[in-house]
């Protein structure tokens, strides 16, 4: 490979993305070859988008897997992609009305009880989670009025019906009021002496929806993240990953959960006695 094909600086990669340029590897190309060979990726793609992305790498030689991966006895994996995703993002892109009917009941506040029973609903996100490898649909329930998250494993039929644009439109007016008010917004900042694993740390926090700001006077950079109350947790786990190269600059309940942890840890190797009361 050569040693200049892909560039890590963020400035530069960050100016690229503001122009609509995307840069791959001889690696990216050869892995994504490779996985358009599978079998499932008949269902991932339409016919055109995968004819497209053959002709793009057909120079390219795929991955030998054989002579590197050896695969041993293993538990039974979730598939990654489901069938339903390409269906749901139609719906999602065309702000269709939907009745989703399901294969059990739920046990979640987000599972109807009776899995029978039809809901009319209006499909507003895909979202996929690290945590429990499965994809979840959110969507908006017409007659509770209330915002619901299932997991796409736990759908049995989806049925499109007629819906007035001016009427959806609402709608995903209300949805977006609702969501932003459960929002929330964290700031982080790096370690200056960290600044050359940006790449590492920006990976880490490639799942969130962020922006990265940099101060040359002070040579630092900062990322504010914005997520959903649900997921500070699953943030809290990459924070913990990061340790001493991240520092939390705004967001109580962050720092709170950090303190804690660290304190516990002191207290458990008798660094210190008890946890530290955190001030915010």
């Amino acid at each position: 490979m050569n040693l200049f094909e892909k560039i890590f600086n963020y400035q530069i990669i960050s100016r690229l993305d503001d122009s609509g340029t995307f840069m791959t590897t001889s690696q990216e190309r050869a892995w994504l070859k490779t996985m358009l060979d599978h079998p499932s990726a008949v269902a991932a793609f339409t016919e055109d988008t995968l004819a497209k992305l053959r002709t793009i790498v057909e120079q390219d030689t795929a991955l030998n897997l054989s002579s590197h991966l050896i695969e041993k006895a293993r538990s039974k994996e979730k598939q990654l992609y489901h069938p339903l995703i390409r269906v749901l993002r139609r719906h999602i892109m065309e702000h269709n009305k939907i009745r989703l009917t399901f294969t059990s009941s739920l046990r979640d506040h987000a599972a109807p009880a009776n899995p029978a029973e039809e809901h009319p609903a209006l499909p507003y996100k895909l979202e996929y989670s690290m945590v429990k490898k499965e994809w979840y649909l959110l969507w908006y329930h017409l007659k509770r009025k209330t915002m619901m998250s299932t997991r796409l494993s736990k759908l049995a039929a989806i049925e499109e019906e007629q819906l007035e644009p001016s009427e959806a439109q609402r709608i995903l007016a209300k949805i977006e009021r609702l969501l932003a008010s459960r929002k929330r917004e964290v700031r982080i900042e790096v370690l200056p002496m960290y600044n050359r694993e940006l790449s590492r740390i920006l990976y880490a926090l490639s799942s969130f929806e962020k922006t990265v700001d940099y101060n040359e006077e002070t040579d630092v950079y900062s990322v504010t993240i914005c997520l959903m109350e649900r997921e500070q947790e699953y943030l809290l786990s990459k924070l913990r990953f990061l340790g001493k190269r991240v520092r939390v600059i705004n967001g109580g309940y962050l720092k709170r959960r950090m303190l804690e942890t660290t304190s516990k840890a002191l207290e458990r190797y008798g660094v210190i006695s008890e946890p530290s009361d955190f001030q915010e």
